[in-house]
């Protein structure tokens, strides 16, 4: 007899607890679905609670990972069956000792970064045990492309994992594990093709043709010292010259004041090279000398300051000015240098200080390197072997004759 037909019997030979049945069916009915409606919500809330503060990539990373688990524990339970020999209760409460300890070790390696900033041994284990749980799950494959994938699987979840756990680093500690001393950007740059700076091909383009200036004239200089043939001159003098006229044509800089500033700023390293090799710089591992009290002056007794004395002390820390102010104080003092040197008389420091209104340590930066010029330097020459005065930035310039000589080292001519 059909089931149904069976339920159809039983409920015309005993009516009254047929009803009682169905009763009783509907209530444990209507039981279990407010049981399911309470653990469906109880759960959802504690997903969402999980899931509240964290990004999607770490919610992606953390269930791609269960996934290939589950694939890699499916693999160690057919080896524990197949090859072990488990079966029953003993198989389901073993299969998967190895995946326990893959989330045990994880767990413990994202507490030890939270709390050392190092994933630690545990970070070690994750990936030793992986690599176990791979290698006897694919022993069990039953083809070649099944044990590929059963070696994949696990390796995945651990990858997932690894770039979970560098995210949280770098989020906690705010840098990344490794800099690669070999990468795309500095072999470009290594080989000339990439700015390993923020500027622009027009900046670069010009530093480089300022530099050539200041290089063209730097050879020059050192030429004429040297006492070099004419025709070696010519041909500096014609590089400089060429170097000059493309700075002009390229860059601006008659008109630029920065560039300007720049291009001296080149020719005055360059051109005090030498003086590197007299630098006494402090020891930076030299204990502090004590500042013992300051000797006062005996009884009866003027102490009279020299000027070369007021000139070696150290200047005051110059203002800070913005570039045009600065180029414009530098016009200033090169108008006054150059209208004192056709007097033949060489400003001091004070003098240029004083009547531009620069710091006077800005105004020793500017003479040093202007006394080195041509004209300025023939009178310091003159000033030396006439009357055996060295320069030092104080002393009146002497009448010298108009003799002087010009860039190229040779005479000038007489008026």
């Amino acid at each position: 007899m059909p089931p149904i037909d069976q339920i159809t019997a039983f409920a015309s030979e005993h009516p009254v607890g047929a009803v009682f049945i169905c009763l009783f069916a509907l209530v444990l009915l209507a039981a279990i679905y407010f049981a399911l409606h309470v653990a469906v919500r109880a759960v959802s809330r504690m997903l969402r609670r999980w899931a509240g503060g964290r990004p999607t990539e770490d919610i992606l990373t953390i269930v791609a990972a269960s996934i290939a688990t589950g694939v890699s524990a499916q693999g160690m339970w057919r080896f524990s069956g197949d090859v072990l020999g488990f079966d029953g209760p003993l198989r389901l409460l073993l299969f998967a000792f190895i995946e326990v300890a893959v989330i045990t070790s994880a767990v413990r390696a994202r507490r030890n970064m939270r709390e050392n900033y190092s994933a630690g041994i545990d970070g070690i284990a994750v990936w030793a045990l992986t690599c176990l749980s791979a290698v006897l799950s694919s022993m069990d494959a039953r083809s070649v492309a099944e044990a590929v994938f059963r070696l994949a699987a696990p390796l995945v979840a651990a990858w997932l994992w690894e770039r979970g756990m560098a995210i949280e680093r770098h989020r906690i500690t705010g840098r990344s594990r490794i800099n690669w001393r070999l990468t795309p950007e500095r072999v470009l740059v290594r080989v000339g093709l990439a700015e390993a700076s923020d500027r622009t091909a027009s900046e670069v383009d010009a530093h480089r043709k300022l530099t050539q200036v200041a290089l063209a004239a730097k050879r020059a200089r050192a030429l004429r010292e040297a006492g070099a043939s004419q025709r070696k001159m010519r041909v500096a003098l014609a590089k400089l010259d060429r170097a000059m006229d493309r700075a002009v044509e390229y860059t601006g800089l008659a008109v630029d004041d920065k560039r300007q500033e720049e291009l001296l700023s080149q020719i005055g390293a360059l051109y005090n090279t030498a003086a590197l090799i007299d630098l006494t710089p402090p020891v930076p591992w030299a204990p502090d000398e004590p500042e013992g009290p300051a000797a006062l002056p005996l009884p009866g007794t003027v102490t009279v300051l020299d000027e070369d004395d007021e000139e070696d002390r150290p200047a005051d820390p110059a203002p800070q000015v913005d570039t045009a102010q600065r180029a414009a104080q530098m016009r200033s003092a090169r108008q006054y240098w150059e209208q004192q040197i056709d007097r033949k008389y060489v400003p001091r420091a004070a003098d240029i200080a004083q009547e531009v209104g620069i710091p006077i340590g800005t105004a020793r930066e500017w003479r040093a390197l202007w006394k080195l010029e041509p004209q300025a330097h023939a009178l310091l020459e003159a000033a030396f072997r006439e009357h055996g005065i060295v320069d030092t930035g104080t002393f009146p310039a002497i009448e010298v004759p108009d003799r002087v000589l010009t860039v190229n080292g040779s005479a000038a001519a007489e008026h």
